[in-house]
């Protein structure tokens, strides 16, 4: 299981940049679009011709996923020098596809994959980095990509003879995958069709499972975030072959301006009723901070408002809610279930109204690729979805409103008097009922990054205690070698050097924020620094 966090979590690097792009899509649409910009939009002038060019740089992440995949995930797969193994994962899967491609152009017929026929005229082939090859999509990247990334951590450091010390390091594991990767395409070669097959029934269950489905999608896609594996539930689907070959994401921005040109329903053009988990983050996020506001005492709103208007802000935003969720996941979970429940609820009731689109983040996410591109033929839809929303932010307002009242939840500055006003967890707060001093936080290098990781490695028990480190978009995920080293959670948000921390076993989770790559970079030099 803490294989399949740590993997999960390593999902999270390429899939951060989706956003992104899927924004320039989302306005090289809009400025191409006739209807919206007159004649600027006709196929001769200047500006379409420039918009056109920064469409195409939008498409570059979309149209080499598997490279992006390959590239990506032992960046934080990787337990020493992920540079290295990035190169060596992206040889790797080089030297996979060209085996494909030599297997099927020698034996066309015992695969039934005629490679002259030209990939774009056969189901199932496609050209990668140039080579024609089986389309295994980000599946067949995931897994060269950790079967590689495997290879590194164990065969990198390993010293040879001093008379082939020239083949050691990045040299050594590119060798290995060499003599790894050709079985393993000629074993590609054989099951992949199976697989496809499989795939194509998985998409036919999907779709066929209509509201159910698209309720099980939502709430698995949030109930599962404190766990680190609702990454499975998304990316297979957004950017994964799940439901359509290249991923609902690409599917819903390849066709945008055949959209707007439209004015027939969204829901008629795009059947899925999935990416819209961006509701819960807004409408959601914005009546939980309302309630936790409303139940604090008067004479400490202020202090509360000062965390619970940028936590709501980055929530509504840009859709990263662990810095509000984590609040109240830690202090009574069976909140952040009701939570699950009602977002899932939400979605559903949106799509049975005909929302659909790229909805997975925040605010940014539904102006550029939905409402502006989308809103003169369809705001209707909108207007339906924004009425649903605020209807929630009322649900969820007088609901958590109510069960923080009636179970006395002890939110931050809930408590009257002069109490530290701050984001704790539920340790934190045994901790000061139980009167446990904080520990100090040792002296500033000036450097927030290096502080912090300072900071964390002493309460994570020293170096010798890490096993590995990486990261997700908030959170620094890591293996300690004993976990009752491991300081409890009150140590972490002293002074809010963290807002939270995880402990499944020997898997901890440090809730870090977005600066978390930068912290994840300054925690890796302290712990390898004697080795390097």
């Amino acid at each position: 299981m803490n294989a399949i966090k740590r993997f999960g979590s390593a999902m999270i690097v390429p899939v951060l940049m989706f956003a992104f792009f899927g924004i320039v899509l989302g306005f090289a649409t809009l400025f191409k679009n006739p209807t919206i910009m007159g004649g600027l939009a006709d196929q001769h002038t200047f500006w379409f011709k420039f918009w056109s060019v920064i469409e195409s740089g939008g498409w570059v992440i979309f149209n080499h996923m598997e490279i992006v995949f390959v590239v990506g995930l032992p960046l934080s797969l990787a337990k020493k020098a992920p540079g290295h193994a990035a190169l060596a994962a992206l040889m790797g899967y080089l030297m996979f596809n060209t085996f494909i491609n030599a297997i099927l152009t020698q034996w066309p017929h015992t695969f039934g994959a005629n490679l002259k026929k030209g990939v774009e005229n056969v189901t199932g082939l496609k050209a990668i980095a140039g080579i024609e090859t089986l389309d295994t999509n980000i599946l067949g990247a995931i897994i060269i990509s950790g079967i590689i990334t495997w290879i590194h951590n164990r065969y990198y450091s390993k010293r040879l003879p001093e008379m082939l010390g020239v083949f050691q390091g990045l040299t050594f594991v590119v060798t290995i995958s060499f003599f790894v990767m050709l079985p393993i395409a000629a074993i590609t070669c054989v099951v992949w069709p199976t697989i496809q097959h499989g795939i194509a029934s998985i998409q036919h269950f999907i779709i066929a499972s209509g509201y159910v489905g698209v309720w099980l999608y939502h709430f698995l896609e949030r109930v599962l975030i404190p766990t680190g594996l609702h990454h499975f539930i998304y990316a297979p689907i957004e950017v994964g072959p799940v439901v359509v070959n290249h991923g609902l994401k690409a599917e819903w921005l390849q066709h945008l301006n055949q959209f707007a040109e439209s004015s027939k329903p969204l829901k008629e053009q795009f059947h899925y009723g999935f990416m819209l988990q961006g509701n819960g983050k807004v409408f959601g996020c914005l009546g939980i901070a309302l309630a936790m506001y409303s139940t604090t005492p008067k004479e400490n709103r202020k202090k509360v408002a000062a965390l619970l208007i940028p936590a709501t802000l980055t929530a509504v935003v840009a859709g990263i809610t662990e810095p509000l969720e984590f609040t109240f996941l830690f202090i009574a979970p069976y909140l952040f279930v009701i939570h699950a429940i009602l977002a899932a609820t939400m979605d559903t009731l949106m799509y049975a109204f005909g929302v659909v689109g790229n909805m997975g983040g925040g605010v940014l996410d539904f102006l550029a690729t939905n409402w502006i591109p989308l809103g003169k033929d369809h705001w209707m839809t909108y207007v339906a979805q924004v009425v649903i929303g605020f209807i929630f932010v009322g649900i969820y307002f007088f609901l958590f409103r109510f069960l923080i009242l009636k179970f006395d939840i002890p939110l931050p500055g809930r408590k009257k008097g002069t109490e530290e006003v701050k984001l704790f967890s539920k340790q934190d707060y045994k901790d000061k009922k139980g009167g446990t001093a904080s520990s100090e936080q040792p002296k500033s290098t000036g450097n927030e990054y290096d502080d912090k990781a300072a900071y964390y490695l002493k309460g994570l028990g020293g170096k010798e205690n890490i096993k590995d480190v990486t990261n997700c978009t908030t959170r620094l995920r890591l293996t300690v070698n004993d976990e009752s080293k491991v300081q409890d959670s009150s140590y972490f948000t002293h002074n809010q050097m963290a807002h939270g921390l995880v402990k499944s076993g020997k898997s901890v989770q440090v809730v870090v924020g977005m600066s978390v790559p930068q912290v994840r970079e300054a925690f890796e030099h302290l712990v390898y620094e004697e080795e390097k």
